[in-house]
């Protein structure tokens, strides 16, 4: 294994940040990549051109760029990463790219996360990205009637409980039951800032 021939891998494979073989396969569509990452309170969108001296961001997005267009919501979970699919994706549009390719990094595939909310706002904002609509979230959980029907719930079985799980939210003055009509405010506002 560490014979007179033996290679080194690059860092970022060594360190499992960089899966070289579908980076490749990524880079040979010649496509802008749209790329999403993810964090407990935060999604980012980016676009992303490669370049042989270093890829270049022509564009990024932010989950807590939401804020600006009065979203009070939880920046981390599904509504708010379609909300940045689709900021990131009229964004896009105004730049003038038209298409590209989703990179979704070292994730693992699963249908209905934040990671397919995201690329389900761009789609719908006109990006062209190849997708599968299997794996997109459910638009109920997209609008986030889920947070808004749980909520109705735990008022009127557990007060306190409430209280304590949406503390930040009723902090904001939202109340969580009424999430739905909030995110459809919201897209409204950014829906109306790109036409």
């Amino acid at each position: 294994m560490f014979g007179p021939r033996y290679k080194v891998a690059y860092r970022r494979r060594r360190k499992g940040l960089t899966n070289y073989k579908k980076r490749l396969a990524l880079l040979k569509s010649g496509k802008i990549r749209f790329v999403v990452r993810k964090s407990n309170n935060n999604v980012i969108c980016q676009l992303i051109e490669y370049h042989p001296d270093g890829d270049k961001t022509l564009l990024s997005v932010s989950s807590k760029d939401l804020v600006k267009y009065g979203y009070k919501g939880h920046t981390g979970n599904v509504p708010a990463a379609y909300l940045t699919g689709l900021m990131c994706g009229l964004k896009a549009i105004k730049k003038g790219i038209k298409s590209a390719v989703f990179d979704m990094g070292l994730y693992r595939s699963t249908k209905g996360s934040r990671l397919y909310a995201a690329l389900k706002g761009a789609v719908e904002a006109g990006l062209d990205i190849p997708h599968d609509e299997k794996v997109f979230p459910q638009e109920r959980r997209i609008k986030g009637y889920h947070i808004a029907d749980y909520a109705q719930v735990l008022k009127a079985e557990k007060p306190e409980e409430y209280e304590k799980k949406f503390f930040k939210i009723l902090e904001r003055k939202l109340e969580p039951e009424k999430f739905v009509e909030h995110f459809d405010e919201v897209k409204k506002r950014i829906m109306g800032e790109f036409s």
